[in-house]
């Protein structure tokens, strides 16, 4: 029984193939009776060329195609030149535009990493200033919790001095008041001791101007 089949020819990863007919049982690789076309899958698009005169005789006397086969010649009528030249072109400007979409959706893929990566850094420098401004109120907050200790403490220290300072006049002027006592009875004393002997002398004068009194009494 006769096949139309693929036969592969082309190196290792660049596969190219040849429509060939042969006998169904025969080696892949074996001999057969008539190539009836080719196809390269490596192009873009795959480039497909077929004798459709020989591939319908072959089928006409029993022949069956195989899947893949039977698929590359339902896609790729018989065309005439001009209708082939058409689709070639039209296959060229498919392909053409499915680079530049290709492009243009790596270009956009692009745009979209470089707005991300801006957006990144964006929020990377407002969170570092967010930061150092929550860095700079802890700061200054800090320093007034400092101040303010500290002018309490000053206040402290100012009215413990000012406490001590009045206990030490109390007890100065507890001490000062018994010595002031002292000197004033010590003056008190001394102006009656002056006091004292010239009293003791007007005393002692008294008598004798009594006697005198008395002396001149009888004349």
């Amino acid at each position: 029984m006769l096949a139309i089949s693929l036969m592969r020819m082309g190196a290792k990863g660049k596969p190219f193939y040849r429509l060939v007919v042969k006998e169904k049982r025969s080696k892949r690789d074996g001999k057969y009776l008539e190539n009836v076309g080719t196809y390269n899958p490596m192009t873009n698009p795959a480039e497909v060329d077929l004798k459709h005169e020989r591939i319908q005789y072959w089928i006409s006397v029993g022949a069956q195609p195989t899947e893949t086969v039977a698929s590359l010649i339902k896609h790729n009528p018989e065309q005439t030149v001009e209708q082939k030249a058409a689709a070639v072109q039209a296959k060229a400007d498919k392909s053409e535009a499915d680079k530049k979409r290709r492009i243009e959706e790596a270009a956009a893929k692009r745009e979209a990493a470089r707005l991300e990566a801006e957006k990144a850094e964006a929020d990377k420098r407002e969170a570092e200033r967010a930061e150092k401004a929550e860095k700079a109120e802890a700061e200054k907050a800090e320093a007034a919790e400092a101040e303010a200790a500290e002018v309490e403490a000053s206040a402290e220290t100012s009215e413990a001095e000012t406490v001590e300072a009045s206990a030490e006049t109390t007890e100065t002027a507890e001490v000062a008041e018994p010595t002031e006592i002292a000197e004033t009875t010590e003056t008190v004393e001394a102006a009656a001791e002056e006091t004292a002997p010239a009293e003791t002398a007007e005393v002692q004068d008294a008598p004798a101007e009594t006697a005198e009194n008395k002396t001149e009494e009888p004349a």
